[in-house]
């Protein structure tokens, strides 16, 4: 096992232009936008609230990376957030930037294929969709799916590869899978003697820890490993936990090196430039998506088929003289068969509601107290994946309080915390 990671490199922001592929250095005033848009709030692409100049995430650090690549056959693993950030911007709400795959061509690296996780190499699949194989038509690069048959790179898929490099934006919940597909990913790698270079970025939801410890007999793509719901760790960091607690098959170890983000703390507000999935469309979703993920796992609509995914939740079995806010879901970007497709729901508008450093049950427990029959609420084979363990359901059916179920957590995060401690780059 060796750990490499690169704390003080000299900043060198890229500019590589798909035209000319040019290079240009500037850490002064560097803003984020999608696609080179102007980015609105509700219009399903992320709100920009403050200026990340100042973080500058793994894969803008080139001067650290390059001289690892050169002569190497290189594989990716990336989707749409997989970026290099640049300074050029035509208004004051834009950002630009060029796709890793596309940057690291002009620099005339390598790249042998590309392999992109659930939602695919540009993000547009539907959550749990199967992603096909293909060929990027941008690059001429084959890419290779792992969410679908296949969550594993192939042993004949890394034959000629000497490094495979690791670059997807995390929002930190335990049941987002991008961190299952990087234990494959390590695995695999493990397997054939190819190392993984991992280019950091900031988790937004890393200043806490909460939620219940899943337990081994509950093992899914949706959950590797005896973490938390919230594990408050950057990919990088889970990283060296796989590692370190040797959770790999036949407790293997995978070369990793890491590029850890600069400017960066857990402390840090980063307000994500890009959708890092199709129903995840902003800071606020992002914020509550740790709470409302719960819902996937009943019959409970979390705003799928609208316009603010995982900022409201609503069925027709809920009461509608208690929860009063109604939305009709129907198919749109990211949601091609939302819960409830074209039937009216009922529930509670969560746009503006706030929430600070945890998860909370009290949406889910009051869903399921204001069921018109509760029969209907529970998928509870997926809600024990998405748990994490089967003690969750049986407590709110109970009728327990948050504060009590909250009390039973406690003792598996703090022991958590001193295993995550191990791990960590940043305060």
């Amino acid at each position: 096992m060796r750990f490499n990671v690169f704390k003080n490199t000299v900043l060198l922001f890229v500019l590589v232009m798909i035209s000319c592929a040019n290079l240009s250095k500037n850490e002064d005033q560097r803003k984020v936008t999608e696609n080179e848009n102007t980015v609105n709030n509700h219009d399903g692409i992320l709100k920009r609230v403050q200026n990340n100049a100042k973080v500058i995430v793994g894969a803008n650090q080139t001067e650290a990376y390059l001289p690892l690549l050169k002569g190497k056959r290189v594989g990716i693993v990336a989707n749409q957030t997989s970026v290099i950030f640049l300074d050029k911007r035509k208004k004051e709400k834009e950002i630009s930037y060029t796709h890793l795959v596309d940057s690291l061509k002009a620099l005339d690296i390598d790249i042998k294929k590309v392999f992109s996780p659930e939602h695919g190499f540009r993000g547009n699949a539907d959550a749990g969709e199967k992603v096909k194989d293909g060929v990027d038509t941008k690059t001429g690069l084959p890419i290779f799916s792992l969410h679908g048959k296949h969550k594993k790179p192939s042993t004949k898929q890394l034959e000629n590869l000497d490094v495979v490099i690791f670059d997807i934006q995390d929002v930190g919940a335990r049941f987002y899978t991008y961190i299952s597909t990087l234990h494959y990913v390590m695995e695999a790698c493990a397997e054939s003697g190819v190392s993984v270079l991992i280019f950091d970025r900031p988790n937004p939801n890393g200043h806490y820890i909460d939620g219940p410890t899943m337990e081994i007999k509950n093992k899914s793509f949706l959950g590797m490993h005896p973490i938390p719901l919230v594990h408050g760790m950057t990919i990088g960091e889970y990283a060296q936990m796989i590692n370190g607690e040797t959770w790999l098959a036949n407790n293997l170890q995978c070369n990793i090196t890491v590029i850890p983000v600069k400017n960066y703390s857990h402390d840090t507000f980063y307000s994500l430039p890009i959708r890092p999935s199709p129903n995840l469309p902003n800071d606020q979703s992002i914020k509550l998506y740790p709470s409302l993920g719960l819902f996937e796992g009943t019959n409970i609509n979390a705003g799928r088929g609208t316009e603010f995914q995982f900022q409201r939740y609503g069925a027709p079995f809920l009461d509608k003289d208690i929860l009063q806010f109604s939305y009709t879901p129907i198919p749109n970007f990211g949601a091609k068969y939302p819960k409830h497709k074209n039937v009216v729901c009922y529930g509670r508008d969560l746009k503006n509601e706030e929430l600070h450093g945890m998860m909370t049950l009290k949406w889910v427990i009051n869903a399921y107290k204001n069921s018109t029959d509760k029969s209907l609420f529970f998928n509870t084979s997926n809600f024990t994946k998405h748990a994490g363990t089967d003690i969750l359901q049986k407590q709110i059916e109970a009728g327990l309080s948050e504060i009590d179920i909250k009390a039973t957590w406690q003792d598996d995060l703090e022991a958590f915390k001193k295993t995550r401690s191990k791990y960590l780059i940043y305060d």
